[in-house]
């Protein structure tokens, strides 16, 4: 980020608020969401919006099609990486994840979201300009805007996000493997991560193995919640007396997914939360569910798509996944009717997928109770 890109990105902060840029798996977003003092009268903050687009427009593309990499500023950067690296793996969840995708695919989506500790202080420029020449290209982009006019909006992605046309190079095709990655430490807790592949995202498959997980319990949505009524929290808590959170584990990517459980428990019962957890998606997979199950499952999933999609950042992340994904958009009624057309059968099929597929587990903690996968 040169010079420029320091007064832009103060300019886009001072007027945009900071640009979020969560790290993805399968894209990278780069997003401007103007804030303005609620108290401002309507249509002087129409004024200013429109005032603003072409600013921030510019800042932008700037950005996405022509990024500068100097290299006293990379060198200074660098340094960075580590710390975001120790802060985001403070948190024993990020780094069980990173190890989870590393043991369950031999390429693609095995690359770790952070940059490896060798790699650290030997990024170079050319490299950087490279990847931005071999990937940022118009054909895998997506631009998305909200409140504005789609004229506009194809006129600005024909004049300036053009200049990079092609595919790029092409990725490697997402190969899932199965494996197992281990971390012996001398927490208290252990954090275990037991998945089979699933589904590709936008598939009707994936929409089966997001009812199922919420059948089991996706997790608490109440701060420090225990997420107490779910079916694998009481099913584990039937013979574990010590504290403990259980979840179903879901991820979809553009090619692969991922299914299964996430347990946190104390070290000693780290065994018997695993195979208790599991034992319940077995449960389900033998067609243990009822059909009220299933539309209790439905409706929670239905409702937690829909609060995501209540704010604008929201929105603008669905509509891009679904763009770069899917090359089209689906709006949520279409979704919603998606979700409703998954039949009981379909979830009890996809509980048996997880069951009968090659599993990969990580863990992390003193796993001197915790079972290795080929236990399981």
């Amino acid at each position: 980020m040169g010079c420029r890109r320091r007064s832009q990105k103060r300019i886009t902060e001072r007027k945009s608020g900071p640009e979020r840029e969560p790290q993805k798996r399968d894209f990278i977003p780069s997003k401007l969401l103007p804030k303005l003092k609620p108290q401002l009268p309507l249509q002087e903050r129409l004024h200013i919006l429109r005032t603003l687009s072409d600013i921030l427009m510019e800042f932008l593309l700037n950005v996405t099609t022509a990024p500068e990499f100097r290299r006293w500023e990379v060198a200074a950067l660098q340094p960075q990486l580590r710390i975001d690296k120790a802060v985001a793996f403070q948190n024993p969840q990020a780094h069980v994840i990173e190890n989870l995708h590393a043991a369950a695919y031999r390429n693609a989506l095995a690359n770790s979201l952070y940059c490896p500790d060798y790699r650290i202080g030997k990024v170079t420029p050319d490299e950087l300009h490279d990847y931005v020449q071999n990937h940022f290209t118009s054909a895998r982009m997506a631009l998305i805007g909200l409140g504005v006019s789609h004229p506009v909006l194809k006129q600005v992605a024909e004049q300036f996000l053009n200049m990079r046309g092609g595919l790029g190079l092409s990725g490697a095709k997402t190969k899932y493997r199965g494996g197992e990655i281990r971390e012996q430490n001398g927490d208290s807790l252990v954090h275990a991560a037991l998945v089979a592949e699933s589904a590709a995202a936008g598939s009707a498959e994936a929409n089966a193995f997001s009812v199922l997980q919420h059948v089991l319990g996706a997790g608490p949505h109440v701060k420090r919640g225990s997420n107490a009524t779910s079916s694998l929290y009481q099913a584990v808590a039937k013979g574990i007396h010590q504290p403990f959170d259980v979840s179903a584990f879901n991820a979809s990517y553009s090619d692969s997914g991922l299914f299964g459980i996430y347990t946190i428990s104390q070290a000693a019962a780290a065994g018997d939360v695993i195979k208790a957890a599991y034992n319940q998606v077995k449960t389900v997979a033998q067609g243990n569910l009822s059909n009220t199950d299933v539309q209790v499952a439905k409706n929670k999933l239905k409702a937690g798509y829909l609060m995501s999609v209540e704010s604008s950042e929201g929105f603008l992340d669905e509509v891009g996944s679904q763009a770069l994904v899917a090359g089209s958009y689906v709006p949520p009624s279409t979704v919603l009717q998606q979700i409703d057309s998954v039949a009981d059968a379909d979830v009890i099929n996809a509980a048996k997928k997880f069951v009968s597929g090659r599993k990969s587990m990580a863990a992390s903690g003193n796993l001197g109770h915790t079972p290795f996968v080929d236990e399981l």
